[in-house]
């Protein structure tokens, strides 16, 4: 057998197999709880003029998506695959509907009902996800900057806050971390810090190891990604407006049983529907300063 490597393939050889290493970094950065995907400009948070007061900064990194087989009220959906991401922040609440109310005079749209549980911080809900997109572009023009919905993908890294448990405080459900329902069904609970039957004020309960809060309950988010049941990419990138398959929901809600809390918990929503359950929060692309 002839083991001489040409030029030509060697140079390719030595980049297949680089390209290997870092794959395998990767993957064990992800079991060692650590961030592989830095990079020496992606280290240090942007200055305040780029980052909106309410948001925070996400390191760029890798993390492992999904649920393993294992875990409780897993769905078939949940399938683990390694995801890499870039820099971003997320809204460190759920939009209020104090924050919405503001768009909604600004812009002459009818204010969602609040079913009489409260508005202000509260989060604000019966929100179609065109509705969440509007208020994303109405808010990039008002503060100059760029706002959106998360990716799935995005939406996970940020509630996992680094971890790999079920939920981001470990692997068991409990109302002193979040606002969802009943065990069984349905409805919301009172129980420990959880005082609210339907949705608390945003910021009501312990936030996760990243600083954000009601990640698990309270309501569901809208994401800006196409709900794929298989995870063929759509969790990584936006659904275009006209799009009209459903689009992922996330995070689980007051009224949901523990199981539908978890970080790893997946639905599909059709973009036009909006419910007593559903919200959102912003994310923030940082761009360089020019």
């Amino acid at each position: 057998m002839n083991n001489h490597i040409f030029p030509g393939h060697h140079r390719k050889w030595a980049a297949n197999n680089l390209a290997a290493v870092i794959i395998v970094a990767a993957f064990a950065g992800i079991a060692e709880g650590k961030n592989p995907y830095n990079s020496d400009d992606q280290k240090a948070n942007p200055s305040d003029s780029l980052l909106a007061s309410s948001m925070a900064f996400i390191e760029a990194g890798c993390f492992k998506m999904g649920s393993p087989n294992t875990t409780l009220g897993r769905g078939r959906d949940e399938i683990q695959h390694a995801v890499c991401l870039k820099s971003y922040a997320i809204g460190r609440h759920e939009v209020t509907f104090e924050e919405y109310d503001l768009f909604a005079e600004a812009t002459g749209r009818e204010k969602p009902d609040d079913l009489g549980w409260g508005r202000g911080d509260r989060p604000v809900i019966n929100i179609s996800w065109h509705d969440a997109m509007a208020y994303a572009e109405w808010l990039s023009k008002e503060e100059e900057k760029h706002f959106r919905l998360p990716t799935e993908a995005e939406w996970e890294y940020a509630a996992r806050a680094g971890t790999v448990t079920a939920y981001s405080w470990g692997e068991s459900a409990s109302h002193d971390y979040a606002n969802y329902g009943q065990d069984i069904c349905c409805g919301g609970q009172i129980e420990g810090r959880d005082r609210w039957e339907y949705t608390s004020p945003v910021g009501s309960f312990t936030p996760n190891a990243w600083g954000l809060y009601d990640m698990a309950g309270n309501v569901e988010e809208w994401t800006c990604s196409k709900y794929d049941e298989h995870y063929g990419g759509a969790e990584m990138v936006c659904a275009i407006w006209d799009d009209k398959g459903s689009r992922t929901i996330r995070g689980g809600s007051w009224g949901d049983i523990p199981q539908w809390v978890r970080s790893a918990k997946r639905d599909g929503y059709l973009p036009d529907r909006s419910g007593y359950n559903v919200g959102f929060r912003l994310a923030q692309d940082i761009l360089p300063s020019v």
